[in-house]
């Protein structure tokens, strides 16, 4: 008589190799995830982290640098703001030279809103399955999240590369170069880019695989989900920037 062996593996906390494989193979790659006994988290967050400190690092030499040269770099719409606006703009920069603003801000922000957003996103996307049927559980659409995230950390990456190239920081990121001024629609194609697609599709595949949800509803998960965030993002810049004098009515 043959016993049945549990197809539960456990996990290594810190797995390296794993990177590769849920970029380019990423069905193998959330199998996996589906069949470990514990969260494997880690390994995504602290490699986004560490790509997120890079970036906040390569930027904040640059501006260093620029304002050094007596260089500051304007916003896209420059030539549309009052002359009361551009004066304000000026002083805040001369404000906004020390290292608190320059590195240590960035970095929180940064830091707050990749773990905060890690959070929120695995929770709104295992609420969303598990009401269409999905049979996971919160510790693996952690996983899930974290792993299909991995595209940012590749972005991160290229950003630096660009701006030590280019010896400027990155002005207008995503798409939103072909959008004018800082409202809604510039804010979303901000966010917008490859890597966004890339994360969509791993999030697709990796809940579709780890909730047992058919394609369809897991791209209505995800699709929603995504949507809904993108657009509060945007709708926060978009106030923030109006706030700010950014946006010329």
């Amino acid at each position: 008589m043959t016993e049945t062996v549990s197809a539960k593996q456990p996990a290594r906390r810190i797995d390296l190799p794993r990177i590769f494989v849920t970029l380019f193979r990423p069905r193998g790659a959330f199998e996996t995830v589906k069949n470990e006994t514990r969260s494997t988290w880690l390994t995504p967050m602290l490699v986004l982290s560490l790509t997120a400190l890079l970036v906040v690092l390569v930027s904040g030499y640059l501006r260093t640098r620029a304002a050094m040269l007596g260089e500051i770099q304007l916003p896209p719409d420059w030539q549309y703001w009052t002359p009361q606006m551009q004066e304000n703009f000026m002083q805040g920069q001369q404000l906004t030279q020390g290292t608190a603003f320059i590195y240590v801000i960035p970095l929180v922000s940064s830091w707050a809103g990749l773990w905060l957003g890690w959070l929120v996103l695995a929770g709104l996307l295992h609420l969303g399955s598990t009401l269409l049927g999905g049979r996971g559980s919160m510790q693996s659409a952690l996983s899930v999240t974290a792993w299909a995230s991995l595209p940012f950390a590749l972005r991160d990456l290229l950003r630096a590369v660009y701006m030590l190239s280019a010896q400027h920081v990155i002005v207008s990121p995503g798409l939103s170069g072909f959008a004018t001024g800082g409202g809604f629609a510039a804010q979303v194609l901000e966010y917008t880019d490859l890597f966004l697609l890339w994360n969509v599709v791993l999030l697709l595949i990796g809940f579709a695989i780890v909730e047992g949800l058919p394609r369809a509803r897991s791209f209505l998960v995800v699709a929603a989900v995504m949507s809904l965030l993108v657009s509060i993002q945007a709708g926060a810049g978009a106030l923030m920037a109006r706030v700010s004098g950014g946006v010329v009515s």
